[in-house]
């Protein structure tokens, strides 16, 4: 099964949105396989933001990331990563369509809530930044069996 690492920013810790959010992934059928809460420093989200490090928008991204803890969290399912993009909306989430995350809960290019990675590549590389192997849990969700077909569950 395929993994994909997802973050609750700032702004949806402070929100009280944890609990929705973990929620709309358990009931689509995705199974938890990692959770923590963790304050951000520098030296990680230069590590996450690689990418954007020299950007004009870097230094208040990295401000917004530190303000207060986010939860991390690691879900696994068929094509886990496609899944839970489409489940969280646009970035812009003022755009974002209704039943997403972004588009129920959000307004904000930057306070859009939830992070999740982008592919099944950059869910390898973030769980490697994000995770310790004694942070995740291989257990068997039993309930696979309402969720996937047996064909899908043995590809």
């Amino acid at each position: 099964m395929e993994q994909t690492v997802v973050l609750v920013k700032p702004d949806g810790v402070q929100r009280g949105l944890i609990g929705e959010i973990v929620q709309r992934f358990e009931r689509k059928g995705l199974k938890l396989a990692a959770l923590k809460m963790i304050s951000l420093n520098d030296a990680l989200l230069e590590e996450w933001y690689v990418h954007h490090k020299d950007k004009p928008f870097f230094p208040g991204l990295k401000s917004y990331m530190k303000s207060y803890p986010v939860v991390a969290m690691l879900w696994e399912g068929i094509d886990a990563a496609t899944t839970v993009r489409t489940m969280i909306g646009v970035t812009k989430a003022r755009e974002a369509m209704p039943g997403t995350i972004r588009g129920d809960f959000a307004m904000s290019q930057q306070y859009n809530l939830i992070h999740a990675s982008e592919s099944p590549e950059a869910a390898e590389r973030e769980r490697a930044i994000m995770f310790n192997p004694e942070d995740t849990f291989d257990w068997e969700k039993v309930d696979n069996i309402h969720v996937y077909l047996d064909e899908e569950r043995k590809s």
